[in-house]
This record gives structure tokens, sequence and C-alpha cells, in this order.
């Protein structure tokens, strides 16, 4: 038997979660992708195809910190701020097939405290 990596693991979780999960105009998604160095948080409508609001630990006023919590928590309030500016309020939130923890959890809880609701 052939060792699988973590990365295609998570993939195939994400495959079988995005199945049953899509953002909609009314409703759109809010997609988490993890690297080592960086996190990056969007606002989809996968109805039509368009990313509504981004945020990213790459941003110039983020980008000289070291990937934590923390940074991951301000990457979930920047994305919240620019996600209410462009007038969505409620999301589905899509955890890319990490475990709900860390990093992932405190993006989530900075978006629901600036005050996205999912």
């Amino acid at each position: 038997m052939m060792a699988v990596s973590k990365q295609a693991s998570r993939q195939r979780r994400h495959r079988r979660v995005r199945k049953h999960l899509a953002g909609t105009t009314s409703r759109p998604r809010l997609a988490v992708y993890r690297s080592n160095r960086y996190i990056y948080a969007q606002v989809i409508d996968d109805d039509s195809g368009r990313t509504i609001a981004s945020a990213s630990s790459q941003e110039k006023d983020l980008r000289s910190k070291t990937l934590s919590a923390d940074t991951a928590t301000e990457v979930g309030k920047l994305v919240a701020e620019r996600a209410k500016d462009a007038g969505i309020s409620t999301v589905v939130f899509d955890r890319g097939g990490y475990k709900y923890h860390g990093r992932i959890k405190a993006l989530a809880d900075a978006a629901r405290e600036a005050g996205l609701e999912f």
C-alpha cells in the first residue's frame, strides 16, 4: 500500500465537503487556505464565480509577521470588514479540508467577532 500525502488527503476531504457546500449570492462561501507561511481567506459567490472580498497574511502590514493564530485573527477581521463593506453579513464557512482548530479556528472566530454570521 502506498502512503498518501497530507496534501492529497486534505484535498480529498475538501472535495468531499464541497459536494454539499456552495456559496450563493445571498450567502457566499468563506473559503480558507493555509500554507506553512501564509493564510488566505476569500468570500466567494459560487453562482457567478466571483470573489467578493479577500484578505491574506501576505498583505503589506501583515507580511513581516510570522504565521500564528494572532496573524490568522487579523486576517479574519480584515476579510470580515471587507465583506461587510461589500454588503455581505452571512456566509457559509469552508474550512478547506483542514481541522477546525488553531489558525483556522482563530480566523473563523475573528470573522464572527467582526460581524460575519455563520
